[in-house]
């Protein structure tokens, strides 16, 4: 299917694009201090992402066909998603990362999607693996990735919180309403 093959392959360069910021990122917060939290579970997190990709590509092209019937309301779901994709990552700035990354006594960010909720790429992440395979009619892949995510986060935010909470002001940003970038971050 046509239309598949032109999305998935969307899905993938962007991606690439985003594992291509993150490591300029990284090599930046390194230069400014930054030190790698949850390195353990980061390797079982790329699995995940990328196992996703694989189950979708099978269970679209040799299990199901064909565009959900929802279509149109998954695709402005989809849209949406990635307009707060693309929100949560200009606000964080050189500051996003796929990895946890914390430069000790930055400034935690809480712009953008931030001044609403503590983990909006999460958020974010968790809808799209179940609407980009809804929108194809991979059931499986919905599902199952949605049950790994969870995992994933279980393990993930706690570690992302704890290194926030030992390095930066996270606590007093999350408690009061202001936050901005040291002037020498930026």
């Amino acid at each position: 299917m046509m239309i598949f093959g032109v999305f998935i392959i969307f899905l993938i360069l962007q991606r690439l694009g985003e594992l291509l910021i993150a490591k300029r990122n990284e090599i930046w917060m390194k230069q400014q201090g930054g030190i790698e939290f949850g390195a353990s579970h980061y390797p079982w997190m790329v699995a995940m992402h990328c196992s996703f990709f694989l189950s979708l590509i099978i269970e679209v092209t040799y299990i199901q066909s064909g565009l959900s019937e929802y279509w149109r309301p998954l695709l402005i779901a989809f849209l949406i998603l990635q307009a707060g994709r693309m929100w949560a990552l200009t606000s964080l700035g050189r500051f996003w990362n796929t990895k946890i990354m914390v430069v000790p006594h930055a400034n935690v960010v809480k712009k953008g999607p931030y001044k609403y909720v503590k983990h909006p790429n999460y958020i974010i992440v968790a809808l799209e693996l179940a609407v980009i395979p809804l929108l194809f009619n991979a059931y499986f892949t919905a599902v199952i990735f949605t049950i790994l995510n969870i995992f994933m986060m279980y393990k993930r935010i706690p570690a992302e919180e704890e290194a926030l909470h030992k390095l930066t002001d996270y606590q007093h940003v999350f408690m009061t309403k202001e936050s901005t970038i040291p002037k020498n971050m930026k």
